[in-house]
């Protein structure tokens, strides 16, 4: 198991202090970050936890996953690794600029 973890769910004033905070009931945090939307900074309503090791972070995903924080069920799930973000050349459209 891998000792990422994916939160999703989150109430959007969550911070990423509340976040370290509440995993750290399940061992050491090493890092919680909340994704955001570029332009806004606001929260895009999940983030990523990283536990110091596997068993710590399987202990949170036992822990915490379905758990209401601020009135919201929290989902928390072991962390897919990040898909590719290359994009195949799109192919120009005859149309207007021609």
């Amino acid at each position: 198991m891998n000792n990422k973890l994916y939160v999703g769910n989150l109430p959007y004033k969550t911070s990423e202090e509340e976040l370290r905070e509440l995993f750290s009931a399940a061992g050491t945090v090493t890092e919680a970050r909340i994704i955001t939307e570029g332009a806004s900074g606001r929260s895009k309503g999940f983030g990523f936890v990283e536990m110091e090791n596997a068993e710590q972070a399987a202990k949170a995903i036992e822990q915490l996953n379905g758990t209401e924080l601020q009135g919201r069920a929290l989902t928390v799930a072991e962390a897919r690794p990040p898909k590719s973000r290359e994009r195949e050349p799109r192919e120009r459209e005859s149309g207007a600029d021609e």
